[in-house]
């Protein structure tokens, strides 16, 4: 019987300790791509529209009421899908305009970070509302911007987090609406029978499901973000 071993590749530290400037440069380099990786969940959350699907496909399911059916798993997958489907043509120009030129060689770190910004800060940009923009440029004294490229990135994300909330609660109602009319004719119908003591809820389920299936509703969901955007 024989036993392959696999050399491990080693490690070189040596730059860490390193008194050449160029060595030292890239390894704040290294660290800040670590940095970036590490909050890149955050940027996906804040920064897309992945808040809105998200939120709206939890209103879905809390509407039909079918505990943890679709599972969490699935739903947080669509909504990425949905998210790099919606986001693409500005991933596709943020490739183009810096992370290429970047990779090339054509532009340095600071102009490929401005030149990413802009197509992230203009999506986020069209849907945010002037009133919660106002509200952290208010805060922080800043002046009325004039320009895309006068509003700061630390001002303009937050207040498109809360936009997208507000829209995404904005559907989530108009969800609800249908499932609640269910609930109440079926708790009419109970209570009319006499039969009070048995949970309404355990008789609309049948009924939601149905009605959300007949209507094709998962179609009209989906529409409806990809429609918002």
């Amino acid at each position: 019987m024989s036993i392959v071993i696999t050399a491990i590749p080693g490690i070189d530290v040596g730059n860490w300790l390193s008194d050449d400037p160029q060595d030292v440069a890239m390894t704040v380099r290294l660290v800040l791509l670590l940095t970036v990786l590490t909050l890149a969940p955050a940027f996906l959350i804040l920064m897309t529209c992945f808040t809105r699907i998200i939120v709206v496909l939890g209103f879905v399911r809390m509407g039909l009421a079918t505990q943890q059916m679709p599972p969490t798993q699935v739903l947080i997958g669509l909504a990425l899908f949905l998210t790099f489907f919606i986001m693409g043509p500005v991933l596709l120009e943020i490739n183009e305009e810096a992370v290429t030129p970047f990779l090339e060689g054509d532009i340095d770190q600071e102009e490929a970070f401005e030149l990413a910004a802009t197509p992230i800060k203009t999506f986020m940009a069209e849907h945010t509302r002037e009133k919660d923009l106002a509200l952290f440029m208010g805060y922080a004294e800043m002046e009325a911007p004039e320009t895309l490229d006068d509003i700061p990135l630390t001002a303009l994300v937050p207040a498109f987090a809360i936009s997208e909330l507000q829209t995404a609660f904005q559907i989530g109602f108009l969800i609800f609406i249908p499932f609640l009319v269910i609930d109440m004719i079926i708790a009419s119908v109970l209570m009319s029978m006499g039969m009070m003591m048995l949970p309404p809820v355990m008789i609309s389920l049948p009924f939601k499901v149905l009605l959300f299936v007949l209507v094709d509703g998962w179609y009209l969901v989906v529409q409806s973000l990809l429609i918002s955007f």
